[in-house]
This record gives C-alpha cells, structure tokens and sequence, in this order.
C-alpha cells in the first residue's frame, strides 16, 4: 500500500490546560484553543511555542488556530441586529443550563438572570481553562447572568466579532500580525448563512489585503496549513541505523 500523499494526517489538539499545552507541544501540528484579547492570545502563542524546542521541534511545526465566531454585514447596524437576533432566541433555560455545565454543574437558577454573575464559591467549581475562562470574562464586562450566558453562546467561549468586513478583517490581521495566531477556526453563528457571509464578506477583504490565498497550495490539507510533510518513519529508522553503525 502506497504511503498516503499527506504521510499522515495532521494531528490537532484542542484545549489550553497545562497538559493540554504539553501534549500539543509534543504531538500536534494545529492546536484549536480560546482566547478573549489580543494579549492572552499572545501569551498563550508565546507559551505553547516556547515549549516545542524542548521536544526537538520548531515553532512553525505547530500552529495557533483560536476559535471565532463572526456576524458580519455590509454595515455594523446590520451585523449587530444578526448578533442580536439570534441571542433573542435563547431560552432562559438552555442558557442557564450551558452555563451550569461549564462551571461545574453549579445551580444557576436562585439567582436573578439580570444581576450581576453572583461571586461562585470556588472549592465547588471544578476549574478547568474554560470554567476559568468563563469567570474572568463576566468579571471583567460585569455581565449579567443573561449576558453571560448569550455572549457564551455564540461561540463557547471563544472570540466573537461583531461589525462590518473591514472591522472584523482588522482585527484578525492584527491578531495574525503580532504573534498571536498562525490562523483561525471559523465557527459560523449559523449555516448555510453565517459561513455564505464568512465567504461573501470576509474572504474578498482577506485577498484584498493580501492575507489570504486566492488559489490553494496543494492539495492535501497539509500542504494549504503550511506544514512540512512528515519523513516516513521506516526511512528514517534506516537513516539512524546506518548513522549509529
């Protein structure tokens, strides 16, 4: 059996936990994580890799690739009435349970959905980097219940834009151009609709700028994410072999 034209496939982690960081450090070629600013994302870029040397790796074998959901229209009126729209469409209860699950299965009920996200007795909540990421987002905006749970939402907890091709195109290129990101994980609010406007909208603006290809690569995902293609490993066994001999 021929060996497949991408040698194997790419290999992707997701989380940003600290044996989440380890294990893309050592393994992955894409790591799909969550961040909220353009520092935390260039910490978390430092971080993972600052890590990859150790495991006789360079930092362009592994790339950065946060999650964003993005609602985008020719205007901004036009792109925060999606935004609104489909928020207006969570039930109290499928937001107040999304956000019990992601603190630990914390009972959100007793409290007012329009006050401000209660302060959490932190020896009940099991934190993981998304629990934790949740928290310091409704600290930080001081949301409400309500809002939190709508701003959760529409992406999990990942970056959210909201605003026309040239807002949104600005701030994915100076996430790309200041070390915190190598790309993007595109997770469009709805389909077919939300990933026609990423397509109609944002790709022209990309191009435009130069930041986005107007013909692939190759024609193996590996070859589009910029990855090297991996030596076969019987190959290399032989190599080692005869170098040790």
């Amino acid at each position: 059996m021929p060996r497949p034209p991408q040698g194997y496939p790419v290999i992707v982690q997701a989380g940003q936990s600290e044996d989440g960081r380890e294990l893309a450090a050592k393994f992955a070629e894409v790591i799909f994580t969550a961040q909220q600013s353009l520092e935390d994302a260039q910490a978390f870029y430092r971080d993972v890799k600052g890590r990859l040397a150790k495991y006789g790796r360079h930092a362009d074998d592994l790339k950065v690739m946060p999650g964003v959901s993005i609602f985008v229209a020719k205007t901004a009126e036009e792109a925060q009435e999606k935004y609104d729209l489909l928020n207006s469409l969570i039930h109290p209860q499928v937001g107040l349970g999304l956000l019990s699950g992601l603190a630990g299965g914390i009972d959100l009920e007793q409290y007012d959905l329009d006050q401000p996200f209660p302060e959490l007795d932190e020896k009940l909540i099991d934190f993981g980097s998304r629990q934790q990421m949740m928290i310091e987002i409704a600290r930080k905006h001081h949301f409400t219940i309500r809002q939190l749970y709508e701003y959760v939402a529409s992406a999990r907890g990942h970056w959210t834009l909201v605003g026309t091709p040239e807002q949104i195109v600005d701030q994915l290129q100076e996430w790309f151009e200041h070390e915190a990101a190598d790309g993007f994980n595109i997770l469009p609010p709805s389909t077919p609709a939300g990933l026609n406007d990423f397509v109609d909208l944002i790709v022209p603006e990309l191009q435009r700028r130069g930041l986005f290809r107007t013909e692939y690569e190759g024609t193996t995902l590996r070859e589009n994410l910029g990855l090297k293609r991996p030596e076969n490993q019987y190959v290399l066994a032989q190599r080692n072999t005869a170098a040790a001999s």
